[in-house]
């Protein structure tokens, strides 16, 4: 064996003994673990236990959801972001986490940018603006009227980044003056408007549809630019007398940076044909959100042209990070 090839085997042994070439060729064969940053029974669990069992069944290894709900989901963030990058570790990242957090809190655990690496959009959704039925309006239009009426008077639930920004940039868009009212999650907030312990909310469609279908809340707007299919009598928040405005909720899977970019391509390949199967698209629609797939370079140039636009939003609303 001359120098050369003596030097080249070595190397290639090398890597073998790093199980790195070993773990790209032979992805996936262990069970992966899927980080959900809230609380089971929430629309994010709901949709990481769809796309896990069809992840499940399409690459032959249990994918396992480990719920991490508490600090509106910064701590699975944090997870994901001390995770191996072996592709074993995979996150449930909705949108806020990645584009609004790092401009509302002072310090955070994770890095939005540094510390993960996008695999594909998954869906993507308006907001249900949602009322109390004691609430005596039945339009955008009426509500912003009844607000203008009593400034400081009628309350709102809060209850993570995309609602309180959001709420905030439609009172100052309205010129309306409500009052926050704070949750720790969907859950809670539901049960509160559903008691008329608070009036207003946007709500996650999978959650509100429901609600609103049975009279139990009263749905007046959706908050995307485009109206639900799920929710067809609906006009836009943004036709009905706020111009422009625009709230919307989108969740991509992440993988912690440095994961071999073999990994996450057969990754992204699988979860694209998973939110294109035709059982899970009617699924999704049905709840009011959209399927979407995405490549992993277009979620990151998403996530960039997001967070800059929440970056300006957070100053003009005079919101001070925590």
């Amino acid at each position: 064996m001359n120098r050369a090839t003596a030097v080249a085997a070595g190397m290639l042994l090398a890597f073998a003994a790093s199980g790195v070439g070993a773990a790209e060729g032979h992805y996936p064969d262990k069970s992966i673990r899927f980080i959900v940053p809230f609380a089971p029974g929430g629309p994010s669990d709901i949709l990481a236990r769809m796309v896990g069992q069809k992840l499940s069944e399409a690459i032959g290894v249990p994918v396992v959801p480990d719920n991490r709900g508490a600090v509106g989901g910064i701590l699975g963030f944090e997870l994901a972001a001390k995770a191996p990058p072996d592709g074993y570790t995979i996150l449930l990242a909705v949108s806020s986490g990645l584009t609004i957090n790092p401009h509302i809190f002072k310090k955070l655990p994770y890095d939005a940018e540094r510390d993960f690496q996008p695999v594909t959009q998954l869906t993507t959704s308006g907001n249900v603006v949602v009322v109390h039925p004691s609430v005596p309006a039945k339009s955008i239009k009426e509500f912003i009227a009844l607000a203008k009426a009593k400034p400081g008077v009628i309350n709102y639930a809060t209850t993570g980044p995309t609602n309180i920004l959001g709420i905030a940039n439609f009172n100052l868009m309205a010129g309306i003056d409500m009052v926050p009212i704070a949750y720790k999650g969907t859950g809670q907030a539901v049960i509160a408007l559903l008691s008329g312990e608070v009036a207003f909310f946007f709500m996650n469609p999978l959650v509100a549809i429901p609600h609103v279908k049975s009279g139990k809340l009263r749905g007046l707007a959706v908050t995307s630019l485009t109206g639900n299919p799920a929710l067809p009598d609906l006009p836009t928040v943004a036709e009905s007398g706020v111009p422009g405005f625009e709230n919307i909720t989108w969740h991509t899977i992440a993988v912690r940076a440095g994961t071999p970019q073999p990994i996450v391509e057969r990754l992204g390949a699988e979860l694209v044909k998973v939110v294109h199967l035709q059982d899970v698209k009617e699924r999704l629609l049905l709840q009011g959100l959209t399927p979407v797939g995405s490549t992993s370079e277009e979620v990151s140039a998403k996530i960039k042209a997001e967070s800059l636009v929440f970056a300006k939003l957070v100053k003009r609303i005079g919101y001070e990070p925590q």
